[in-house]
């Protein structure tokens, strides 16, 4: 004969179990279906953004690019293609796959809410720029149209990303863009870098580590087919046709140069004063609106007042405060010397 006791205790288990899992929203089931909902949704929406951007490269998207950009097999590219033409958001014409009215306004939303949210974390947060773009890659399917242009009016209704892409306004217009890339530059001339394209990640992150910043100066110097020779702040760099592809510049007007390095606050030894010419483009966020904060801006004067026992960091005097710089802070601040007022012990 089973326990009453045991018996009750295993309905009351199951029933705790069955409410688990099936319980409405709250439960296992349904987040489960809300998450493949969202999933779903995500992928039809990255599948938008894709046909536009191949359309703006000029290139006609397929199947096999919608599968190999979302990695997934060619059968659910398809079913979501499918999926597309039934909202009308993509016609499946002669000349391919193109995207309809309705389907590229989507498309520009989401191209207008990721360059938002990577303007937002460059100029208020402290995100590494390589990780810019996989964090607006999230944040463009969780913001509303609203929430978008709210964004926007906190930044100031900025035109350009981090990385020199036009932002879409909320009617979806779109300034023009230079198209000279690195590899097709002039030799010679003061180029000026206008935009950084961030994938893929790898490459982008070694045009950063060699001093390419948006706004930062270049001269090509030597060209092959291979590759291209580059002064960057007067160190050269050696950057292959695949990587320059990467990077778009402008020709500055005749009369402008990249010059040698330039001197920085790191450079100073002890006792040294410099005033302040600018900041580099490669200080961004919240490390460039700190300096800002601490008075170095064009024209202040700043002096190495004492090091560390390590030698970094090391503290400077600016406007009467003495604060305190790591050496790859110092490096971003350019300077001229003026002169040497404290005599250094020996």
């Amino acid at each position: 004969m089973v326990d009453p006791l045991f018996a009750l205790t295993v309905f009351a288990g199951s029933v705790t179990v069955l409410m688990v899992m099936f319980w409405p929203r709250g439960g296992i089931y349904a987040r489960l279906s809300q998450s493949f909902r969202l999933t779903k949704q995500v992928q039809l929406e990255d599948a938008l953004k894709h046909f536009y951007m191949w359309e703006q490269a000029g290139r006609t998207p397929t199947l096999e690019s919608l599968a190999g950009r979302l990695t997934i097999s060619t059968d659910d590219a398809a079913k979501l293609v499918t999926r597309l033409t039934e909202s009308d958001f993509v016609h499946p014409g002669r000349e391919g796959l193109t995207l309809t009215k309705p389907g590229r306004e989507s498309a520009l939303r989401l191209v207008r809410t990721h360059r938002l949210w990577e303007r937002y974390l460059a100029d208020r947060t402290g995100v590494p720029a390589v990780e810019w773009h996989d964090e607006a890659e999230v944040m463009e399917h969780s913001l509303s149209a609203e929430q978008a242009d709210a964004l926007s009016a906190r930044l100031g209704h900025p035109r350009w990303d981090p990385h020199g892409d036009p932002i879409p306004t909320a009617s979806g217009e779109l300034p023009d863009v230079e198209q000279l890339s690195l590899g097709l530059a002039p030799l010679g001339m003061a180029l000026e870098v206008i935009h950084l394209e961030d994938e893929p990640r790898e490459i982008f992150n070694g045009l950063l580590n060699r001093g390419l910043v948006l706004g930062g100066r270049v001269e090509a110097i030597e060209r092959d087919n291979r590759q291209v020779r580059v002064l960057v702040d007067g160190s050269e760099y050696r950057i292959n046709m695949v990587e320059a592809q990467n990077v778009t510049v402008r020709v500055l007007p005749e009369g402008q140069h990249t010059g040698s390095r330039p001197v920085t606050l790191a450079d100073l030894d002890l006792g040294e004063t410099a005033r302040v010419i600018d900041i580099s483009p490669a200080c961004r966020g919240s490390e460039r609106r700190r300096l800002l904060d601490l008075g170095v801006v064009r024209g202040t004067e700043i002096r190495v007042d004492m090091e560390s026992a390590a030698g970094d960091p090391v503290a400077y005097l600016i406007r009467g405060a003495l604060i305190a710089l790591r050496r790859s802070q110092a490096a971003w601040i350019r300077i001229e010397r003026t002169e040497s007022l404290v005599e250094v012990a020996g």
